[in-house]
């Protein structure tokens, strides 16, 4: 078994995407072959962050949330927000990272996909949404959107709360129906900047011909694959 990396080698630092990249390759979560993507794209490359199923693989992955949401938007948000279901842990995970890491005490939250009719009732778990609130919307990989485009009416709906940022995994780059990324669509239409961990350009860069522990993940006729799609399904 692989030992237990030391905090200096993946907590807080620059090195946030190196590491993350090694983290999705190693993990199983970068994965190669032929896949339907629910665009209907022939893809050669997909990312299932179900993959991740250790306590040091969500450790290591909420500390590399914690260093980007840390280096680039301190100060901007009072409350993490996890779209169900995939994003609630991610939610969490980064909140907690970010005050034991940190020291920020951010407020976390995250929604049922069915409203409760029993007990305490209602639609979100977690800090309830109130007026003037900035929220932090926290997710794994960006397609279509269709995450944001959900919760986003339910947030404004309970609370005139104000949602101008989102973080996520992997950015795929992906043209939509109109030409536009994924990314810049959310900032057409609801002016939320998208900030990824990394990109699939930089998972290319990084991981072509690179060895780690024995093995290479992206080799030539991978990364010609790759690259051929992004070429026509990408904005680079």
């Amino acid at each position: 078994m692989k030992d237990k990396l030391t905090r200096n080698e993946h907590a807080g630092t620059n090195d946030y995407k190196s590491n993350l990249i090694e983290l999705m390759a190693t993990s199983g979560v970068l994965m190669f072959g032929d896949f339907t993507l629910k665009s209907g794209r022939q893809s050669p490359y997909f990312f299932n962050s179900g993959q991740y199923k250790t306590a040091e693989q969500a450790e290591r992955l909420s500390e590399y949330y914690a260093a980007l949401i840390h280096e680039k938007l301190r100060g901007k948000f009072d409350v993490l927000f996890g779209p169900a279901y995939k994003a609630i842990p991610l939610c969490t995970l980064a909140a907690a990272a970010l005050f034991r890491l940190y020291g920020i005490n951010a407020g976390y939250c995250f929604n049922r996909k069915e409203v409760k009719t029993h007990g305490d009732g209602g639609m979100f778990v977690g800090h309830q949404p109130a007026g003037g609130d900035r929220f932090l919307i926290i997710e794994d990989v960006i397609s279509a959107g269709t995450s944001v485009r959900e919760v986003y009416p339910l947030l404004k709906s309970a609370a005139d709360v104000q949602i101008t940022d989102m973080v996520i995994s992997i950015d795929r780059i992906e043209r939509g129906a109109g030409g536009l990324t994924a990314s810049a669509e959310l900032h057409r239409d609801f002016g939320i900047t998208v900030h990824p961990l990394v990109t699939v350009v930089e998972i290319i860069e990084h991981l072509h011909n690179r060895e780690i522990g024995g093995k290479v993940y992206i080799d030539d006729e991978i990364r010609g694959k790759m690259e051929a799609y992004i070429a026509k399904h990408c904005v680079v």
